[in-house]
């Protein structure tokens, strides 16, 4: 029987009032697995409510005190570890070693944001002018929204929500309604951490949980990673009712292979980071740009046969190498789109589609496939496939490999393959792209940097964790103060104080 899940408000389960519910699937079966409750508006206000509550006292909890928490919730994650991964498998489908990466990458964001004391130190200039000193001090923005996606259910819950509440403020998650488990898990995890009641608060839900936080004026910024579509909704909604908005949306990465690069290790980089969680990642490569002739022939050469060896599997098979993709509709939908690749002529290598797999008929597989001789002007090329497809498109030039990827309208992670170290400067401050990667597949950077697109890959002016999320998780206030003279420090005076 499917199991009736809830939203966590100030601190405890409550259930879905409603009325309304969506079904939870196991992608690997297709069976549901659960009935996630879409929140109403009042629902939203609620939570806001106690969230805009528990403001008043986390906001003026000292900074050690607020890291104190974040060390305890690592130790707790920590001893957590197996099941969040069971969780994030049974829902989204992802095999258990792909779980444990995505959340030591969530993890890493919980370790860096236990040193916001010295993060949140603001600026001093004495004495500028007649006695007056200026400060310069960050203050927390209040309650915050985050609008989460079903491909890294723990993974960017933390990356927004710990640096959210690290800076002061209060969180309230808006996860997917595909996989919200793990997202409910981390509620309670934060509990037992000490984090007050009505700091953390998830609500589950559909576009009426999105548009109830979005137009909430209790709610002062919203962060928000998903589709493209759907972010510069969120993005002109947001600030058409005056909030502070980031968005992170969609992608179509691309990796330039030089004629002199490592074809080998070119090839297993491409494997892994084009087909890795079903290719469901904003960070995947999903276009193979080989330099000339020569240089597709052979990484071709030796894609084929790395690809042809992938295994599907549900996400607890060790020997999987694909996991299933989040629903029916998303498999119909990247099979589709396989098709239109090859209705528009290009070079199907290895064919994905119609994957079954042995006791799991009902799954949402799709197996890995590779394309060649792709096009600009192929659909398979301009849209973001978000499945396990690569696609291999081929400039005879170095500079117009550049301007495939400059003039793509995504611009979140691009990578270049080359033993050559004047390309790979020249390639790095010239490309319109976010994340750079030299030799490097996936360039998501560590958390004491900071992660962020271009283009219609990002709406907003900051990026998510890192130094940089202070300047998006906290208002700047700056005092200018002047003392008068003739105080304590002079000793009692009893005439009347005059200039």
């Amino acid at each position: 029987m499917a199991e009736e899940l809830f939203h966590w408000i100030n601190g405890e389960r409550v259930k879905g009032k409603s009325g309304r519910f969506g079904d939870v699937f196991n992608p690997a079966t297709g069976e549901v697995t659960g009935q996630c409750p879409y929140a109403s508006k009042e629902e939203v206000d609620a939570a806001v409510a106690n969230a805009k509550e528990a403001f008043e006292i986390w906001s003026e909890t000292p900074s050690v005190k607020r890291a104190q928490v974040m060390f305890k919730f690592r130790e707790i994650m920590l001893r957590e570890w197996d099941n969040l991964a069971e969780a994030m498998g049974k829902e989204h489908g992802k095999t258990l070693p792909d779980a444990k990466g995505e959340l030591a990458r969530g993890l890493e964001v919980v370790e860096f944001a236990t040193g916001i004391p010295h993060l949140l130190k603001g600026e001093n200039s004495q004495n500028v002018g007649g006695g007056i000193d200026i400060t310069s001090i960050r203050m927390p923005v209040g309650v915050v929204g985050g609008i989460t996606p079903f491909n890294f259910p723990v993974m960017i819950p933390l990356w927004m929500g710990v640096m959210a509440v690290a800076c002061g403020n209060t969180y309230v998650n808006k996860p997917s309604e595909r996989d919200p488990s793990s997202s409910l898990m981390l509620a309670e995890m934060w509990k037992e951490a000490g984090l007050p009641d009505g700091v953390w608060n998830v609500i589950n839900g559909d576009k009426v949980v999105v548009d109830s936080l979005l137009h909430h004026p209790d709610v002062e910024a919203i962060s928000f990673v998903g589709s493209t579509g759907v972010g510069e909704y969120v993005y002109q909604e947001g600030c058409k009712h005056n909030k502070r908005v980031q968005s992170f949306c969609g992608a179509k990465n691309h990796m330039v292979i030089m004629p002199d690069a490592d074809m080998d290790n070119a090839a297993d980089a491409l494997v892994s980071a084009g087909f890795g969680s079903a290719g469901e990642r904003c960070m995947a490569i999903s276009v193979a740009v080989p330099v000339g002739k020569g240089t597709q022939e052979a990484l071709i050469e030796r894609l084929v046969p790395r690809i042809e060896k992938l295994s599907i599997g549900a996400y607890d098979d060790p020997n999987a190498d694909v996991n299933p993709v989040i629903t029916m509709q998303a498999k119909e939908r990247i099979e589709g789109l396989i098709t239109s690749g090859v209705e528009e002529g290009a070079d199907l290598l290895v064919d994905g589609r119609g994957a079954r797999l042995q006791g799991y008929e009902n799954g949402y597989f799709v197996g890995a496939s590779l394309f060649n001789n792709v096009t600009e002007n192929m659909n398979i090329y301009k849209t973001e496939i978000f499945g396990p497809v690569l696609s291999v498109t081929t400039p005879q030039t170095y500079e117009d490999a550049v301007r495939m990827v400059n003039e793509h309208e995504y611009g979140n992670g691009v990578a270049i393959f080359t033993r050559d170290g004047e390309s790979a400067r020249h390639f790095q401050r010239n490309v319109d792209v976010g994340m750079v990667g030299v030799n490097v597949p996936i360039p998501v950077p560590l958390s004491f940097h900071t992660f962020g697109g271009s283009k219609r890959s990002k709406f907003g002016d900051t990026q998510m964790y890192g130094p940089e999320s202070i300047n998006f998780f906290t208002k700047l206030r700056t005092v200018s103060s002047r003392w008068p003279t003739g105080g304590i420090k002079d000793g009692v005076q009893l005439a009347f104080p005059s200039n």
